[in-house]
C-alpha cells in the first residue's frame, strides 16, 4: 500500500476534519488503525482519506439533508480496501479527485474522465470529493488535500505531507509558529524572500483554521 505523510493525531484529525476523539476511538477499537506507526500513533495521508470515508459513510445521510441510511460496514471495508489502491504518484503529477459515493463505491478520476465504478458502471453525479473542503457535523472544516489554499499544496511524500508553500519546501506550520513569537508578514517576508505576503498570509490563516479544529470535539 502506498500511504505517505505522516501526521500524528492532532494533525490528522485537524487535517481530515474527524474530530481527534473519533480518530482515537476508531484507532483504539481497529476501525481504522494508524498506518505509519502504533507507538507513538501515526497516520498516513491515506489515513486521512479513510478518516473522511468512514465519517460520511457510517453517518445517516439525512443528516447531509441525503434521504439515505448510514453505510454498512462491509461497504465501508470494500471502500477502505479501494484507498489502499491510490497511487500517490497523481499527487505529483497532476489533480486528482478520490470520490465516495452514497453507496460506498470509493472512485478514482485523474484524467477529468467521468468517474466510474470499479466494475466500469458510470456512477450517479452525487459523490463527495474526499479530497475537497470536508466539513463534519460537528463544525470542524477540514481543508482541500491538495491545495488547501490558492498558493499551499501537500503533496503526500513531500515533507511527510505537510502543508507547505507551493514550490518550496517550507511547511506552514514553521511559518506559523514565528508568526505566534511575534513576526510580523513583512518580517517573515524578509525572511523568506522567495515566498510573496500572500502565502505567508495564508499560511497562518491555513494553520489558524487547523488548531481551531482542535478544540471541537464529537457531538
Amino acid at each position: 500500500m502506498d500511504i505517505g505523510g505522516a501526521y500524528t493525531a492532532d494533525r490528522a484529525a485537524a487535517l481530515s476534519g474527524v474530530p481527534k476523539s473519533t480518530v482515537h476511538y476508531w484507532a483504539r477499537n481497529h476501525h481504522l488503525s494508524p498506518s505509519v506507526s502504533a507507538k507513538p500513533r501515526l497516520w498516513s495521508f491515506t489515513d486521512l482519506l479513510a478518516l473522511r470515508t468512514i465519517y460520511w459513510l457510517r453517518q445517516p445521510k439525512a443528516a447531509f439533508d441525503r434521504e439515505v441510511p448510514a453505510t454498512s460496514m462491509p461497504k465501508v471495508k470494500h471502500a477502505l480496501g479501494r484507498l489502499r489502491e491510490l497511487d500517490l504518484d497523481l499527487f505529483e503529477d497532476g489533480h486528482p479527485v478520490v470520490g465516495v459515493t452514497l453507496d460506498g463505491d470509493v472512485v478514482f478520476n485523474v484524467e477529468g474522465m467521468p468517474l466510474q465504478t470499479a466494475g466500469g458502471q458510470f456512477l450517479p453525479s452525487k459523490i463527495v470529493d474526499i479530497l475537497g473542503p470536508f466539513e463534519g457535523l460537528e463544525g470542524i472544516q477540514g481543508p482541500d488535500l491538495r491545495s488547501p489554499r490558492p498558493t499551499l499544496r501537500i503533496i503526500p511524500r513531500k515533507i511527510s505531507g505537510a502543508p507547505h508553500i507551493a514550490g518550496t519546501r517550507l511547511p506552514t506550520l514553521s511559518i506559523y509558529s514565528l508568526s505566534e513569537r511575534g513576526y510580523t508578514v513583512a518580517e517573515l517576508s524578509k525572511i523568506y524572500p522567495y515566498t510573496s505576503s500572500a502565502s505567508l498570509e495564508e499560511s497562518i490563516e491555513l494553520e489558524k483554521q487547523l488548531r481551531d479544529n482542535i478544540r471541537l470535539r464529537a457531538a
